[in-house]
């Protein structure tokens, strides 16, 4: 049920975003009127490819990029990429962010879309809206390193630091695997470490 109403959510954030109103909610707009319990939140989602990914990716033809306003920026050396993404949103453990990034096989044009992903630290995942408008977890948090938070004010803060991220099992490797024509992914592998910094007003 509870991945139930993240993909709900997810898919009204998608057109939202699409309609370019993800700002306003950002801004302190009725996310309420979308989803009860969704309130406002900023702050950044960051990944960082792993040892040997992106390497690993290249050779296989896939390149990985940000999905505007989200960004992917890769080194001088081509070894790691970046990706950073905002937040914009939340409901309870679940942080919705604005943007995305996408594999592409750049031999065939094919690609997979992480469109307006939700981090959430209780259920472990990264949600994303596909391209066919469908949600699927393609990631998961191994473990997380720290965690803290904050109160300023009316202003809670929350850090989460060294989250492990890994392909969420055979199910969505096997996807990635396929859509993208590769036998690149496996859920074995630690793809990328992430940290999640994000404030969102207290009630």
């Amino acid at each position: 049920m509870r991945m139930n109403r993240i993909a709900s959510f997810g898919r009204s954030l998608a057109v939202w975003a699409a309609a370019g109103l993800a700002a306003g909610l950002a801004m302190a707009g009725p996310s309420s009127a979308l989803e009860p319990g969704t309130g406002p939140a900023e702050g950044t989602f960051t990944l960082r490819t792993g040892n040997g990914i992106l390497p690993t990716w290249n050779s296989e033809g896939l390149r990985l990029t940000g999905v505007s306003p989200g960004s992917a920026i890769t080194n001088s050396t081509a070894t790691s990429a970046t990706v950073t993404l905002p937040i914009i949103a939340k409901k309870g453990s679940a942080n919705f962010a604005a943007g995305g990034f996408r594999i592409t096989n750049t031999k065939t044009g094919a690609f997979v879309n992480c469109a307006t992903p939700v981090v959430d630290t209780r259920a472990r995942v990264l949600d994303c809206v596909l391209r066919s408008g469908t949600n699927l977890p393609l990631f998961a948090f191994e473990s997380i390193e720290g965690r803290s938070f904050g109160l300023i004010g009316d202003t809670v803060s929350a850090d989460y630091t060294g989250m492990v991220m890994r392909v969420a099992g055979q199910r969505a490797a096997d996807f990635l695997n396929k859509e993208l024509g590769t036998n690149a992914f496996s859920p074995y592998v630690t793809v990328a470490t992430a940290d999640l910094s994000f404030t969102y007003p207290r009630t």
